[in-house]
């Protein structure tokens, strides 16, 4: 009996081990030191990539959001808000669009930049709508609204989070292991407060702005495949292009609403 006893203590603590071994592994997954930078791209042979996103139509209508149900928001408002799903210029450029390389950069590293990214609460909206950060890098999240927020990132990829912050309170600092095209994030005590964080693992990425515009800088001469997420439409069909030394190519991404 005693024996029995003594094998089943035995089994149990080789079980809470192996246990407390996988978090650790866990832990240090999430937390792995980044990998070593490769050499830094020439200056004297590096090119670009210049295009435009656009909306083949018009966009569905803006929809109002309603804060009615939280007098502190609604006040900080004059005129009615409307979402941001869809940001559309005058000649049909689509904004809140991540644009980056999928594809062409081969086994090369890229530093983590240790300047933040910020994503502020203001008017019960979180803005920027969009904002794109390199796996690791840090980002600021503030409120600077009269009232209490929820963070609540929802990743696939990373680890998920939800962080409550009140008025005055310190920013939320925060990085993300892994790539993800994009994270959303909620607020679950507002919910119409919609944001989303994509995570890269180079730099090679930029978001448009209402014209649609991006420019992607520093390339070494090579092929690439690039794409256009957007946060309703999801992924673009992928682009292809070859870049020469010093050379600057152009190229357009449509998307139907």
């Amino acid at each position: 009996m005693k024996a029995r006893f003594l094998y089943a203590v035995l089994v149990v603590a080789l079980a809470l081990s192996v246990s407390a071994c996988g978090n650790k592994e866990a832990a240090k997954e999430e937390t792995a030191a980044p990998a070593v930078a490769s050499a830094p791209i020439d200056p004297a042979t590096a090119g670009s990539i210049t295009g435009t996103v656009k909306l083949d139509g018009p966009p569905p209508k803006a929809q109002r959001i309603r804060m009615d149900a939280e007098p502190t928001c609604a006040k900080t408002h004059t005129t009615p808000v409307m979402s941001e799903e869809y940001v559309v210029g005058d000649k049909g450029g689509l904004g809140n669009v991540v644009v980056y390389v999928k594809d062409g950069l081969g086994n090369r590293t890229f530093p983590t930049p240790t300047d933040a990214v910020v994503l502020d609460q203001n008017g019960c909206i979180y803005k920027p709508h969009v904002i794109a950060v390199m796996v690791n890098q840090p980002v600021e999240i503030m409120n600077s609204d009269p009232t209490t927020h929820n963070v609540h990132p929802v990743p696939a990829n990373n680890k998920e989070w939800n962080k409550s912050q009140p008025p005055n309170a310190e920013k939320i600092v925060e990085s993300f292991a892994r790539e993800e095209i994009a994270i959303p994030v909620k607020c679950n005590v507002h919910p119409w407060m919609k944001s989303y964080i994509a995570v890269l693992k180079h730099p090679y990425f930029k978001i448009t702005g209402k014209d649609g515009a991006f420019e992607i800088k520093n390339l070494p001469p090579g092929d690439y495949t690039l794409v256009a997420w957007h946060g309703v439409l999801g992924p673009s069909a992928d682009q292809k292009v070859t870049i020469g030394a010093k050379e600057s190519k152009a190229i357009e991404f449509t998307f139907k609403p």
